[in-house]
């Protein structure tokens, strides 16, 4: 009912606002009627009231269709930057890790150029077991958050385990050689000392940024390594091999009664007895300084090996040799004679250490287990590595 009445009422306000109309237009004198009805009215306002109506849906579909694909565009880019984010944050984390992996590689470049260079051949590496149980706990720790990182981690425990190793390694041979460089009567800090004050050459940085370092590890190592090769190559430079293949001795290092004059007189070396023409062998490899007549001695050949060290070959018949030549230990200099002051064919051999004769007795009387941490050394500084055998790298 109220509905009813409520339609009524519209419909009598309507009929009262369109009612019909006559307008009336006066042309040259005459007057027409122009009559637009109720009805046409009302057409007319409810097209345009059904267009205005169209227009406004249409509009307001427009806008809430543009502030959907707006809040969905906002959304996406919104998707998209965290996307960004966490690409950037994975790109820095994998830039880091390749960080870690080339410094790791170039360590072990480190470690490889020591080990070749001062041992030859790399001991055999910690198997994994014995490795994972000495991973630092700060390791473990990066292992567990980072597990694209853990082969990384191991890797780089596993290098400071080796340098480890390795130093131990370096620091048993240089006692060993240390003991043997005693057992010849010499002091080895004296003479690694002198071995290492002659040093030189371009500076050639291992890395291209001045401001990077080694590893402490690396850098205990590099010190174990070179006091071992100083030392190694100290014991190496001593005379200990025979200068003659006879064992005859005639005259011992020392206080004697001198042969020409009869009176007390300092016999600087000893001398060997033996044949016209026997062989006279070098008792250490060096560098040939003399090779000719010296006063006293005749036709001489003295070899310097190094750190002080001389030794002397004298009253020779022949002189196979020359000065600057360098020689192995071994190596045929000449043959026995008696030229110069001599009674009869012999070979006087002297040891000399900074200038001053030395008993040479220690020299050749060296035991052989001496001979065999010798013999190591020496065979360690004949070893080649890989820059000198033609596969370098870089």
């Amino acid at each position: 009912m109220h509905k009813h009445n409520t339609r009524n009422g519209l419909k009598a306000r309507l009929d009262h606002m369109f009612t019909d109309r006559e307008f009336f237009m006066r042309s040259h004198g005459q007057v027409r009627f122009l009559t637009i009805s109720a009805k046409l009215q009302k057409r007319v306002f409810y097209s345009v009231a059904a267009a205005l109506a169209v227009w406004l849906m249409i509009t307001l579909a427009m806008m809430i269709n543009q502030l959907t694909v707006s809040g969905e565009r906002m959304a996406l880019a919104q998707k998209e930057a965290e996307v960004n984010s966490t690409e950037s944050r994975v790109t820095e984390y994998k830039a880091s890790i390749d960080d870690v992996a080339a410094d790791l590689t170039q360590r072990q470049d480190v470690l490889d150029q020591m080990t070749e260079q001062f041992v030859g051949e790399q001991p055999a590496a910690a198997d994994e077991e014995q490795t994972d149980k000495q991973l630092s706990e700060n390791t473990q720790k990066i292992s567990a958050a980072f597990p694209e990182a853990a082969h990384l981690a191991k890797l780089e425990a596993r290098q400071i385990l080796f340098a480890r190793r390795l130093t131990m390694a370096a620091m048993h041979r240089t006692e060993q050689a240390a003991e043997a460089i005693r057992k010849f009567g010499l002091n080895p800090d004296k003479l690694s000392k002198n071995s290492t004050n002659a040093m030189g050459g371009p500076l050639v940085p291992f890395f291209k940024d001045k401001h990077q370092q080694l590893h402490p590890s690396l850098e205990r190592l590099n010190l174990a390594l070179q006091q071992m090769d100083a030392l190694e190559r100290t014991l190496i430079a001593i005379p200990s091999g025979k200068p003659s293949s006879t064992g005859m001795v005639s005259s011992s290092y020392g206080y004697r009664r001198d042969p020409f004059t009869g009176g007390g007189a300092m016999h600087s070396g000893i001398d060997f007895k033996g044949p016209l023409g026997q062989p006279i062998l070098a008792a250490a490899g060096g560098k040939v300084t003399h090779a000719g007549w010296k006063s006293g001695y005749g036709k001489a050949v003295e070899i310097t090996h190094g750190n002080g060290l001389m030794t002397r070959y004298a009253h020779l018949s022949r002189i196979g040799v020359t000065a600057g030549q360098k020689i192995e230990q071994g190596q045929q200099l000449g043959a026995m004679g008696s030229t110069g002051r001599s009674t009869g064919t012999h070979l006087h051999f002297e040891v000399r250490l900074t200038g001053r004769a030395i008993n040479p007795r220690p020299f050749l009387e060296a035991n052989t287990d001496v001979l065999k941490i010798k013999a190591i050394a020496r065979q360690r500084a004949k070893t080649p590595s890989r820059n000198q055998s033609g596969t370098s790298r870089g």
